[in-house]
């Protein structure tokens, strides 16, 4: 049977491998590397994962410093991601994985819901930011689609299907 933390684990590297095939296809296009609604989807994508990663770390986090004038600076920033994120997943031990996270940017959903946010579990953010990642991954195919380029195959099945291959990213 499979724990969280391993299905976690085969949630980032899947997460990992799709963000690089999307990342390759919006590269291979030249009118969706210029596209911004395809660059802003990226941007928000890779602003969430990054963000998690410093509440979990405990370290502050500037949005306003995430701004990239060049694509390739979000790509390389988005590669990074991976390396600091799949050190610090093996680094914690089981009882990591269910410490409650106080998220900062709760208080939106208490402003909206007019109560407060329970507070999650690592397990379950962990979830979310692989959750989230594909909710928006799917976003940038379809406008790939709608741009004439054919969106990539980015599912966790056919990823499994390759026998687990690893990133290649664009250069």
């Amino acid at each position: 049977m499979m724990t969280a933390p391993q299905l976690i684990s085969d949630l980032f590297e899947h997460m990992q491998w799709a963000d690089a095939v999307v990342w390759k296809a919006v590269v291979a296009s030249p009118a969706a590397a210029a596209d911004s609604n395809v660059r802003d989807r990226l941007l928000h994508i890779h602003m969430t994962q990054q963000a998690f990663l410093h509440v979990w770390q405990d370290k502050p986090f500037d949005y306003q410093a995430a701004s990239f004038p060049e694509l390739a600076g979000l790509l390389g920033w988005a590669r990074e991601y991976y390396a600091t994120a799949g050190k610090f997943l093996a680094a914690l031990d089981d009882s990591a994985w269910q410490r409650p996270v106080i998220l900062p940017w709760a208080n939106r959903f208490t402003e909206k819901w007019g109560r407060d946010a329970a507070a999650p579990t690592f397990e379950q953010t962990a979830l979310q930011v692989a959750m989230h990642s594909t909710y928006h991954r799917g976003q940038v195919n379809a406008r790939l689609r709608q741009l004439g380029s054919e969106p990539p195959l980015t599912d966790f099945i056919v990823w499994l299907w390759l026998d687990r291959p690893t990133p290649t990213w664009p250069t």
